[in-house]
């Protein structure tokens, strides 16, 4: 069950930002304090799988073995524990450096927790970062960048290459060959008739947390729509295209294995699997070269991704933020974001490291994902010839994820998808409305 643990490892830093806001204790604004840029800076991390664990380690010890004037420590904190350590600490108790998730990044910059990092750390540290995670670690109220990045996430399609092909179903090879909606439905159809209980797609419902959000999303994106516009998810996520959307995802269900045992994909039992870039390498020793990674759907705009992962920035009360951006230009260079997406197999957050991954780079096995982030959506709304789409960059995410997954399962598990999704657009609202428009207007 390593898998499931993988993408809950995701899912656990990310908790309703209602609760980070929450927590700014009265604190204000402050200005990181330069220093001399040598002595002992405090970094916080969670503490994740053993692969990730170690490679941070080993990052911190080069670091410090690296040069004499800034020495590193680093403090790890149990990953269920992590994100409510963030929200409860007051902005003046944290560490120099934090790692976050980068889904909470308004969050944050509205309690006051983090430093916008222009000036900071090196120019060519934000020029080596790719476009995708720019996109997350920037704060739409002043359009600055607030976290680095050394990898980012990727969501598609995996395909048994058997399977579709003892059914006849003809499948995308590129991202300009995508299915479309009542494609990948006729698709479905096809592959159920030769199945014998016509489960033929895995969506993960096994998974929780994060996963409807992140997975479910970019169904919305697909159809040209967003989740919120001006502070208002009122006519943008209950439109009647999203509504439509949902609907015909809903009509899939019947082809769905609920998956309990995790198993679907890698025992055959299922020709499609609906996730993300954590299960390339028990999919590709399952399935060797039957395996195919292939696009989401396009409900009308294109396919969309999901996107994001874990950043790092600096606190805004540090009294030593020059030796806090040296120590991020480090953990940015080629050496630590190779160990560390090496170690977790997922998408490089540098272009450097992009370039050359055996995964990722033209030609790899997962080449899909890094063309899919390569052509970000960024923070604005989506159109035709962008796919990877970001998790709303909002401090209201945590209420927008909470209200979207519980419409969208709601009308998958035979609800009514207008009344559910019109529900969820109060909510937000309501909450837009109860904080202000967190002081974006």
């Amino acid at each position: 069950m390593r898998e499931v643990r993988a993408w809950r490892r995701m899912a656990a830093l990310v908790i309703p930002m209602l609760a980070v806001v929450a927590a700014c204790g009265g604190e204000g604004a402050a200005t990181p304090q330069p220093g001399t840029g040598k002595g002992t800076i405090k970094v916080w991390a969670h503490q994740g799988q053993e692969g990730e664990v170690k490679a941070l380690q080993d990052a911190v010890a080069d670091f410090n073995k690296s040069q004499g004037d800034v020495k590193a420590k680093l403090q790890f904190i149990p990953e269920a524990d992590y994100p409510k350590t963030i929200a409860v600490t007051k902005p003046s108790g944290l560490p120099d450096v934090l790692e976050f998730d980068g889904t909470l990044v308004s969050s944050l910059v509205y309690s006051y927790k983090l430093a916008p990092l222009q000036g900071l750390v090196a120019p060519a540290t934000v020029a080596n970062q790719t476009d995708s995670v720019k996109a997350e670690n920037t704060y739409p109220g002043d359009g600055k960048l607030y976290g680095v990045a050394m990898f980012d996430s990727g969501l598609g399609m995996y395909g048994n290459r058997k399977l579709l092909d003892a059914a006849g179903v003809k499948y995308p090879t590129s991202l300009g060959d995508d299915w479309t909606a009542d494609q990948f439905q006729s698709a479905l159809a096809a592959l159920a008739a030769k199945d014998s209980d016509g489960k033929v797609l895995d969506i993960k419902e096994n998974y929780g947390g994060e996963w409807p959000t992140y997975g479910f999303l970019p169904v919305l994106y697909s159809t040209g729509s967003v989740v919120i516009k001006d502070n208002r998810a009122e006519g943008n996520l209950n439109s009647p295209k999203v509504v439509r959307a949902v609907e015909q995802f809903a009509g899939w269900r019947k082809y769905v294995d609920a998956n309990t045992d995790d198993k679907a994909f890698v025992n055959g039992r299922v020709a499609l699997s609906w996730v993300g870039h954590w299960l390339y390498n028990d999919y590709a020793k399952a399935l060797g070269k039957d395996l195919v990674v292939l696009p989401l759907p396009n409900f009308g705009d294109g396919p969309k991704s999901g996107q994001g992962s874990l950043s790092w920035g600096i606190s805004p009360r540090t009294k030593n933020a020059k030796a806090a951006a040296k120590f991020l230009d480090f953990l940015m260079s080629d050496g630590p974001v190779t160990a560390m997406t090496d170690a977790n197999a997922a998408p490089p957050g540098t272009k450097t490291v992009a370039a050359k991954s055996k995964l990722y780079k033209p030609g790899g096995p997962l080449e899909l994902f890094a063309q899919q982030l390569q052509e970000t959506c960024g923070t604005g709304a989506p159109t035709t010839s962008c796919v990877a789409t970001p998790r709303p960059v909002s401090a209201a995410y945590g209420i927008i994820s909470q209200e979207f997954s519980k419409a969208f399962f709601s009308a998958y598990n035979g609800g009514d998808a207008q009344a559910q999704l019109d529900k969820a657009a109060r909510a937000i609202d309501l909450d837009f409305k109860d904080n202000d428009d967190y002081g974006l207007r």
